[in-house]
């Protein structure tokens, strides 16, 4: 029988996001060289600020990501901008569309607490991440965040509707 996957709205300090934060920091360090060190607090993804979401497989803990609303302006069309921050899927799962249901849950989850655009700060090298954006309608929007000056970063964006 195949597993199910499930997600789980959490605090951001739950121990399956701790564990999951120690794979994604290992993972940015192999194609970075650094871990990630965007600044944020752990009340950025406290309702209604923001959320945060485990998808859990098998009771194991293999995805995660989160949102918190931005400061208005970026993009300049957008009044109510949500960021989407640590969005990662252990690599041994990947693949199997589990990013996919994060990335709907963080939408809808922003969308009905107000935002009106979902943003995102991610790197060149993430191929797979940026195509998944791609995929849903996420396109380039202006530079902004803790990597806004790095040749490596892509800011991207959609509108929610």
């Amino acid at each position: 029988m195949p597993s199910e996957f499930r997600l789980r709205q959490v605090p951001y300090e739950h121990p399956d996001v701790a564990s999951l934060e120690l794979s994604a920091q290992q993972f940015y360090v192999e194609i970075y060289g650094s871990p990630d060190d965007t600044p944020y607090t752990t009340a950025d993804f406290i309702p209604p600020h923001g959320a945060f979401f485990v998808g859990y497989l098998d009771d194991r803990a293999v995805a995660m990501g989160g949102w918190r609303f931005r400061t208005p302006g970026v993009p300049r069309v957008a009044r109510r901008p949500a960021e989407i921050r640590r969005m990662f899927v252990q690599e041994r799962v990947r693949g199997r569309g589990y990013a996919r249901i994060v990335l709907t849950a963080l939408e809808t989850s922003a969308a009905a607490a107000g935002a009106d655009w979902m943003l995102l700060e991610t790197g060149r090298p993430q191929v797979a991440a940026v195509e998944l954006y791609r995929s849903r309608g996420y396109v380039d929007v202006e530079r902004f965040g803790h990597y806004a000056d790095s040749e490596l970063a892509l800011n991207l964006g959609r509108p929610l509707t």
